[in-house]
This record gives C-alpha cells, sequence and structure tokens, in this order.
C-alpha cells in the first residue's frame, strides 16, 4: 500500500513541485489551497498531513490543534511548514508531530518525512 500525504499550503508552486518529488518517492499525494479541506479528511485520512501555518488568512495552528483534538484524526501526523522564525515553538504549541522551516531544502523534507512515517509505523 502507498503512503499517502495531503499538502496543504496557498501557494500553487509549493503545492506543484511538492507533489511532483513526493509522488517521485513513491508516495500517493493530495494536495489543496483550502484550509477547511484538511478538516474534512475524517473519510478519507491521509497517512500524515503537511500544513502551512499561514493560509490564506486561516491559522494552520488552529487546523492543527483541531486535528489533534478530533478522536478521528489526532492519529495523523502533522509536520507544519513556515518561513516564520519560530516555527519549533509553533509546533510543539500547536501539537504537530514535527515541523520544516521554509525555504527548505527538498532533501530535508523528504528525510523529515520519512523519519515521521518510520516513527509512526513503530508506534
Amino acid at each position: 500500500m502507498r503512503k499517502r500525504i495531503l499538502i496543504a499550503d496557498d501557494n500553487p508552486g509549493i503545492l506543484d513541485v511538492v507533489s511532483i518529488i513526493l509522488e517521485s518517492e513513491g508516495y500517493e499525494v493530495r494536495s489543496t489551497a483550502d484550509p477547511q479541506h484538511v478538516l474534512q479528511i475524517k473519510d478519507d485520512p491521509p497517512g500524515l498531513i503537511l500544513l502551512d501555518i499561514w493560509m490564506g488568512g486561516t491559522d494552520g495552528r488552529n487546523i492543527c490543534k483541531q486535528l489533534k483534538a478530533d478522536h478521528a484524526t489526532r492519529h495523523i501526523p502533522v509536520i507544519l511548514m513556515s518561513a516564520n522564525s519560530d516555527i519549533k515553538a509553533i509546533a510543539q504549541e500547536s501539537g504537530a508531530d514535527g515541523f520544516i522551516a521554509k525555504p527548505f531544502e527538498i532533501d530535508e523534507l523528504i528525510s523529515r518525512i520519512h523519519a515521521t512515517y518510520a516513527f509512526n509505523s513503530r508506534n
């Protein structure tokens, strides 16, 4: 079974590039620029969510908190993405499973995703 990732970012360039790269790594990728779509994943949840913390006026931190508070979605790993210099603290405060600072190196992103999947498959 392929590992599935949902990418949520309001930057179409990031969605396109990251989707192509992750698909080439063997992941099944869905993407959205609509932050509310992230909260509607209960019927077909991904294995991991890459979530920008600021999407078109919606705070990704609140989305992450809602996902982690919901019994149906709390098990899904969330990696927050941001250019904010406090991304580590933001991720911890939001209950995220990890973070990646923008701009990021593709190898760093892939390593973080592989590590998150490996960790969650052991737990």
